[in-house]
């Protein structure tokens, strides 16, 4: 299984990291600081599941999930940010976001996931 973490902060990739590597260490992750970089690596590498933030320089990551589900109708997104607004979580979903979750994500939610997506 293949990941990418999307998020401008560098300890809130590391948190996400240290979730996904308890729950299997040999999982592929990479990693973009802001949603254009997130655009090239999901061209590039293609991921199973994508864990995306909102609120980023260069891209937001609506602009980044757009381009992402342009790219790959199929591509699996999980949205984790603070904006937890209705109103952010509604274009998300109509976007094509697989599920938001509010950040910093419970480790529970995350293995579920990664569960979900393993077993699909």
């Amino acid at each position: 299984m293949k990941l990418l973490i999307v998020d401008d902060s560098k300890v809130a990739r590391m948190l996400i990291r240290s979730i996904i590597a308890e729950y299997d260490n040999s999982i592929e992750i990479c990693e973009a600081s802001n949603g254009l970089e997130a655009t090239e690596v999901q061209k590039k590498e293609s991921p199973d599941l994508t864990f995306l933030d909102l609120t980023m320089p260069v891209m937001d990551g609506f602009e980044a999930l757009r381009i992402i589900k342009e790219n790959n109708i199929n591509a699996v997104v999980i949205v984790l940010t603070a904006d937890i607004q209705k109103k952010s979580v509604e274009k998300c979903m109509e976007m094509g976001a697989y599920k938001v979750l509010k950040k910093l994500p419970r480790k529970e939610e995350i293995h579920q996931i990664l569960n979900t997506i393993r077993n699909r």
